[in-house]
């Protein structure tokens, strides 16, 4: 007999094509009249877009988030959103503009809408990593979960290849670890199972054909699901090593989830062997990590830190602080093995 908690989320998802014409009814569901727009400075025309359809309802756009959720950054939106007397935020983009409605949400108890337009999923969970001087840090905290959540395919058709697919494999990293996280239950193994078959069978699709709308729907499909598999349960090794990677030497985030995974699954893979046989199952192959590794490559996607601007020199200090107040992990952290991985993953070898 199975033992098991299973947590629950309260988000409202609205999925399909042409639903971000409904940001301004579900903005009125949740009684907000003073919504403030979040976004990329890139992403302007975006949030311009919204901010037509709310009219009146919209009090503000900023447009200064920034990957890893900057502290000082959350500090001058939140005195902004102060300043036009927002009653709620409206986060457009990917996890750098979500990361930022959590951040203002936990300082001033605003409600949250999100349109994500990236397969990032942290819409889905109430995870917030910040970052303050060269060292990011995350909690657990339900009352940054956005209340509305509303995708809308269409605005990943403009989202170029090359970051499409980073993304996706981002996504599918918060599969894979709830695949085998210490709270795991049959719904979180069953969802994040389901993610991976619907980002393996549409990844591939969108980076031949970027305009292919059902790859799109799929893939943002599975986004959701793995969000929410991350929302509900715990994180292990390969979040906690990309959190440095990125805090500390400013990685770009779903580059860095996508040559980390690989190599946390072949450390993580005699320990978890039915996570291992699902993760093989959704990608056609027998073993785990080489076809994760292999994945990306066939996807062009960066398969060494190295490419990303990691200095080889910084390897024994991340592997440091990985160990120092690391996340439960189905096998022993211990710093030898981290630097190993490290080396592998910066050098781009095979797992």
């Amino acid at each position: 007999m199975k033992t098991f908690v299973h947590r629950g989320q309260i988000t409202k998802v609205v999925f399909g094509s042409g639903t971000r014409s409904r940001i301004p009814e579900e903005a009125d569901a949740l009684g907000r009249r003073r919504v403030l727009i979040l976004c990329t400075p890139g992403q302007w025309d975006q949030a311009s877009e919204i901010r037509d359809l709310l009219g009146a309802t919209a009090v503000g756009t900023f447009a200064e988030a920034a990957p890893h959720t900057p502290v000082e950054v959350t500090e001058k939106a939140v005195a902004y959103a102060e300043s036009v007397e927002a009653d709620s935020v409206l986060a457009i983009g990917g996890g750098s503009t979500i990361g930022l409605g959590k951040a203002i949400a936990v300082r001033t108890g605003l409600p949250q809408l999100a349109l994500p337009t990236t397969y990032a999923g942290s819409e889905m969970t109430p995870i917030l990593g910040e970052t303050e001087g060269g060292r990011k840090t995350t909690r657990r905290l339900p009352e940054v979960l956005p209340r509305t959540v509303v995708y809308d395919v269409d605005l990943t058709l403009t989202l170029p290849v090359a970051t499409s697919v980073v993304s996706g494999v981002n996504a599918m990293a918060h599969a894979v670890e709830a695949l085998y996280a210490q709270d795991r239950d049959p719904m979180a193994f069953l969802m994040a199972g389901e993610a991976l078959d619907a980002l393996t069978r549409s990844l591939p699709v969108i980076a031949r054909r970027g305009d292919d709308v059902e790859a799109r729907a799929d893939a943002s499909y599975g986004a959701w699901l793995a969000g929410t598999c991350l929302g509900t349960v715990g994180m292990a090794l390969h979040h906690k090593v990309c959190h440095v990677l990125g805090g500390t030497f400013g990685l770009p985030h779903a580059e860095t989830h996508t040559v980390v995974l690989p190599h946390v699954v072949a450390h993580n893979g005699p320990a978890a062997p039915e996570a291992m046989a699902r993760i093989a199952s959704a990608l056609a192959r027998d073993d785990a990590a080489g076809g994760l590794f292999d994945f990306a490559g066939r996807l062009g996607a960066p398969t060494a830190l190295r490419d990303l601007g990691m200095p080889e020199s910084g390897i024994e200090q991340a592997a440091e602080l990985v160990v120092r107040d690391g996340y439960w992990n189905p096998r022993p952290v211990e710093r030898t093995a981290v630097r190993a991985l490290l080396t592998r993953a910066w050098a781009g070898e095979t797992p």
